[in-house]
């Protein structure tokens, strides 16, 4: 009896080792994402009277459930972003499209929704046929994806900053292809990170008029017969 009872204590012992074991060498499955992928909007100046023109990045790092790392249908090839912008007033227009390293691809659904002091774009890519192509830890931000096109409103004083906050909801994410729920990044998860941006209005250097123009010529030809006599 005894032996059967210290069998059963070293069987029990060598199964918890082994779901120790096993535990330990499979830690992808309990591995906590520390560095998440990221959506950057970039900080910039603009002149008054102007369009300027916004980077959005989104920089695609290893160890995240998305990613060129990741097995095939599990790449980062969907994403909506969508910024806030204020004061709103100091907008006149603002477009929000691909640009970067998705200006060449055809995606399969896109959309810009606006509202009063907000916009957003949803583009969904076919990884087959146009994988978004990533590079891979690359330095921050990342890869340009978008940008913001923002025409001032004429009268916005120079120093005024508008401020363009990456929305921190879920109608911020990347997902891949199919949308599939386990591998969605988005804040409220954890798996995704944002860094806002702004545009700071800079004084417009005023364009001469013809008139001015005239003038300045006059001159010109003035200073140089002087010189010659």
């Amino acid at each position: 009896m005894k032996s059967n009872a210290n069998y059963m204590k070293m069987f029990r012992a060598a199964l918890l080792i082994g779901i120790i074991a096993g535990l330990l060498s499979a830690p992808a499955m309990w591995a906590v994402v520390t560095t998440p992928d990221s959506v950057t909007v970039a900080t910039v100046n603009g002149a008054q009277f102007s369009t300027v023109d916004v980077p959005v990045y989104i920089r695609d790092l290893s160890g995240t459930p998305l990613g060129l790392d990741q097995p095939s249908g599990s790449r980062i090839q969907s994403y909506s972003i969508k910024v806030n912008y204020a004061p709103a007033s100091a907008v006149q227009s603002i477009t929000f499209t691909r640009a970067g390293i998705t200006s060449s691809l055809t995606p399969t659904f896109e959309n810009s929704p606006a509202s009063a002091g907000s916009i957003a774009l949803l583009d969904t890519f076919n990884e087959a046929t146009d994988l978004i192509p990533f590079t891979l830890n690359g330095a921050a931000p990342g890869n340009q994806v978008a940008h913001l096109l923002v025409t001032l409103t004429p009268g916005t004083a120079a120093g005024t900053v508008i401020t363009l906050t990456v929305d921190p909801s879920t109608l911020t994410q990347l997902t891949d292809q199919a949308g599939t729920p386990g591998t969605v990044e988005n804040v409220g998860n954890g798996r995704l990170s944002v860094v806002n941006g702004s545009i700071t209005v800079v004084p417009s250097v005023p364009a001469l008029s013809h008139i001015a123009l005239l003038l300045l010529a006059l001159s010109l030809v003035f200073i140089a017969i002087r010189t010659r006599s």
